[in-house]
């Protein structure tokens, strides 16, 4: 498979992964059905993962918790610890940078990794990928599996419908094997393919991943413009290049140092808010939010978005709106006087239950413009010491006196990662 300049690519996901590290720190959970799940009480009391034997019961990621514990009563339920999936996800990382440095990121669970230049040292594809299962095994107690092929595309695809369902967990898909293995396959096994589309690409006739790949393009895109409109052109080629096989995009360790094209924070309200002063509270919680993580990653910002779901919620409404700012800060009083102005203006006056700041237009924070009407400089050291407190001893160490009032979210996402528990 590495010949002729053929590379080896690895896709390797960690199966049910917050479970099976919930299970490794838990004996005692080992042979029971179990999910990690929100906090019931609240909107987020959604399954966020569940393991083999929960699955058999019929539950699934994303599902609301009661009615998972109706399939299943007896189910343990267990809050997400995020930071600790965090550690692990780098320990695993650390172990597959043990053989090669080419290993990109595809999500907390899944890495891609290319090893081509890994078969001097370690052996043949097979025996690289079991050596590897068998070291995360052992230090973390989480059960990977291995799709191995020419690329990304084909590597993923070897994961998700060959090697999650083998016993060794590893899956091997040689380029010359795509006619007699992948084509076969239903359209709904292709990366890319949820069921809605599914349900549009059988209204086309395309039943199989060979249906697709064996369409020449343009006839593809024909029909792509008549079911999807004028636009689908690209979408068309996408689906036909992965059919094919065909990915030329290398494996990026830089993926995560890329510099972001924005930076934002989004929050599901525990309740609907309907106060003006309420709905302030939380403005200004996520606007500082978003200014600090600027500061910290060493952005100012020119373009400032407003997230807003409001109920009901059978027919919810809303707004996404943006604003350039005068001159570009990171500063959180200067963001949030824009942050209020553009929810003043698009707000129906609904009761809020999603709001979220955003900020774009990045550049570098040292290329702030100088204001001769304010002490920009005293300003910027004042949030510095704050934002060096946060760091030093957790979120909650100082905040706002509207964040202490029953409004107010910042006490509870201190103890959070990404709204799930730490």
């Amino acid at each position: 498979m590495n010949e002729r300049g053929k590379k080896t690519i690895f896709l390797a996901d960690c199966q049910s992964f917050y479970t099976s590290i919930e299970k490794a720190d838990n004996p005692e959970y080992q042979h029971k059905p179990l999910v990690v799940a929100g906090d019931p009480s609240l909107r987020s009391g959604i399954i966020l993962a569940a393991c083999p034997l929960a699955k058999k019961y019929g539950i699934s990621t994303a599902e609301r918790l009661g009615e998972a514990i109706r399939k299943c009563p007896d189910l343990t339920i267990v809050r997400p610890r995020m930071q600790h999936y965090i550690d692990v996800s780098l320990k695993i990382t650390e172990i597959y940078n043990e053989y090669t440095d080419l290993v990109e990121v595809f999500s907390i669970d899944e890495q891609f990794l290319d090893v081509t230049g890994s078969l001097s040292l370690f052996g043949d594809p097979v025996s690289i990928a079991s050596e590897i299962q068998q070291k995360v095994m052992s230090q973390t107690g989480v059960w990977i599996r291995i799709g191995i092929s020419s690329n990304k595309m084909l590597a993923k695809m070897a994961t998700d419908i060959w090697a999650k369902k083998n016993e060794s967990g590893i899956f091997v898909l040689p380029p010359s094997d795509i006619a007699a293995l992948l084509w076969s396959q239903p359209v709904r096994s292709m990366f890319g393919i949820g069921s809605r589309m599914e349900r549009h690409l059988e209204r086309l006739g395309l039943h199989s991943i060979g249906d697709i790949a064996r369409t020449p393009l343009p006839r593809l895109q024909d029909k792509f413009r008549s079911h999807f409109g004028k636009k689908s052109d690209i979408q068309a080629e996408v689906l036909w290049r992965t059919a094919n096989g065909l990915d030329h995009s290398p494996v990026k360790p830089e993926t995560l140092d890329t510099p972001p094209k924005s930076i934002g924070h989004m929050m599901t309200l525990p309740r609907d808010y309907v106060q003006p002063a309420e709905v302030e509270t939380i403005l200004l919680e996520l606007t500082e939010e978003v200014c600090r993580d600027s500061r910290r990653k060493g952005y100012i910002g020119s373009v400032v978005t407003v997230h807003c779901i409001c109920s009901p919620h059978e027919a919810p409404t809303g707004f996404s709106r943006q604003m350039k700012l005068h001159d570009p800060t990171n500063r959180t009083e200067k963001i949030y006087e824009t942050v209020k102005k553009i929810f003043y203006t698009f707000w129906n006056h609904m009761p809020v239950k999603r709001a979220g700041v955003t900020l774009s237009g990045l550049m570098d924070d040292q290329l702030y413009q100088l204001d001769f009407f304010e002490d920009q400089e005293r300003s910027r050291a004042l949030e510095k010491v704050t934002d060096t407190l946060k760091d030093r001893y957790g979120q909650a160490i100082i905040m706002r006196a509207s964040s202490l009032t029953n409004a107010g979210q910042a006490l509870e996402r201190s103890v959070k990662i990404g709204g799930h528990y730490k």
